[in-house]
């Protein structure tokens, strides 16, 4: 045991006995009652964790239990947390003799993917697998005080271990709130691929995939015009972004070069303005374009995008104020105007500040509802997809195009995620040069 106290290069041994400590005590909890699978599977008894790995290889084997089909994924559950939790626990009384940074790695991993799996084990429950209880009650009726054990300790032991790898613990947070993220996108996805139709179903691994509800999104047009409804909010989007891109980009520039009377108070007035949210004044707006005669035109969302757009002038002002104004000077003692040094001189060097204004201007118009909604009010054909997608979701229509809603959901989402991955370098050195401004 004198290993604990030993000191090795790259490790931090304070919290070493502790990790190996909640490494055992999530391999005891193996054994102790865990969850009630159902009658079908478990008796209707709280059996061990190991127990019920035991009784699900007799299922995969071909014993008639009627019950397979419904808990498939709970293999891959059980077995994961099974035998990554021996796992951990192996490498954990190793690394007591042979202390060494590799070890400590492989431990890692090992403990994350029992944490991982041991919290999947909540979704091979009766409840969650008929979605069903999802009110909480299966945390108790379900789950028995073995999970629980076994979850906390195999959680607290990656944390130590993660200590001991000097590995920052945040990480942590970091990945569980990204995995609370991304369940939801992954839900819509699966949905989207979904061969079953209908809005509520009892499973959330689909029992059969299909590229019949994205087919169906461009072929079925008497009732889903779905093809309108994307080019009204490709031309909404791409007039938006030039318009209101150029707008953005003046005024900052103007704000940040030039000294005039009111500047101060005029900067104020618009962040004060730009305080309050833009839904209150949608009654107005609405009534000015009704008497214009722009209600129910995709034009009166570009009037209005462009409007307002002047007041998103905060982070690209930062960014012009990095940029040395002795290049304005020598520019001008060369005779260039000032469009000229907008044009030719400031705007070159501002490529990250102009592709984090064009990702804004182009998702705020690709992604908006509030406004569209209530100035389209029932013309259909002029939808934009926030609106269109959204329409499928009333309780009249949700439970017949409940999947092609989903996959309308992916189409409309996978053009600007691939957008702003290939443009993120830029976003961020567009905030990054706001930021020393």
């Amino acid at each position: 045991m004198g290993n604990f106290r030993k000191t090795v290069i790259g490790l931090n041994l304070k919290n070493h006995l502790k990790a190996v400590v909640m490494a055992i005590l999530a391999f005891v909890a193996l054994f102790l009652p865990y969850v009630n699978l159902g009658k079908e599977m478990a008796n209707g008894e709280r059996k061990a964790l190991f127990a019920t790995a035991l009784r699900l290889m007799q299922i995969s084997a071909g014993e008639n239990t009627g019950a397979a089909g419904t808990f498939s994924w709970a293999y891959v559950f059980v077995f994961g947390a099974v035998v990554f939790t021996i796992l951990a626990v192996v490498f954990a009384v190793v690394s007591v003799f042979k202390t060494n940074s590799v070890v400590m790695r492989i431990w890692q991993c090992f403990q994350a993917l029992s944490v991982i799996f041991t919290g999947l084990l909540m979704f091979s429950t009766r409840s969650i697998m008929k979605a069903s209880g999802m009110d909480g009650n299966f945390l108790n009726k379900d789950l028995s005080f073995g999970y629980w054990i076994m979850l906390i300790a195999a959680f607290l032991g990656l944390v130590f271990v993660m200590s001991v790898n000097k590995t920052n613990v945040g990480y942590i947070v970091l990945t569980v709130l990204g995995v609370i993220w991304l369940f939801p996108v992954l839900w819509i996805v699966l949905t989207a691929f979904r061969a079953e139709q209908g809005y509520y179903v009892g499973y959330f691994i689909p029992k059969g995939f299909t590229f019949d509800n994205f087919i169906n999104l461009f072929t079925n047009n008497s009732v889903l015009p779905f093809a309108r409804w994307w080019c009204n909010t490709l031309i909404v989007a791409l007039c938006s972004c030039v318009i209101n891109t150029l707008i953005v980009l003046m005024t900052s520039y103007v704000l940040s070069r030039t000294r005039f009377a009111g500047r101060k108070a005029f900067m104020n007035i618009l962040m004060i303005i730009g305080m309050f949210p833009g839904f209150m004044s949608l009654i107005a707006v609405y009534n000015i374009l009704k008497g214009l005669g722009l209600n129910q035109s995709l034009m009166a969302l570009i009037v209005v995008g462009a409007a307002g757009a002047a007041m998103g002038y905060h982070v690209s002002k930062g960014f012009f104020d990095t940029i040395p104004k002795a290049i304005d000077e020598a520019a001008i003692i060369d005779g260039a105007s000032r469009l000229q040094i907008f044009i030719h001189v400031t705007l070159p060097l501002a490529k990250s500040i102009i592709v984090y204004t064009v990702l804004g201007s182009f998702l705020g118009a690709w992604s908006d509802y509030i406004f569209p909604s209530m100035l389209f009010g029932d013309k259909q054909s002029s939808y934009t997809v926030a609106v269109g997608l959204y329409w499928l979701t009333d309780f009249k229509r949700i439970d017949t195009y409940y999947t092609q809603f989903a996959a309308g959901a992916v189409i409309v989402a996978v053009p600007i995620v691939v957008l702003f991955v290939w443009l993120q370098r830029f976003y961020v050195e567009g905030l990054s040069g706001s930021v020393k401004g």
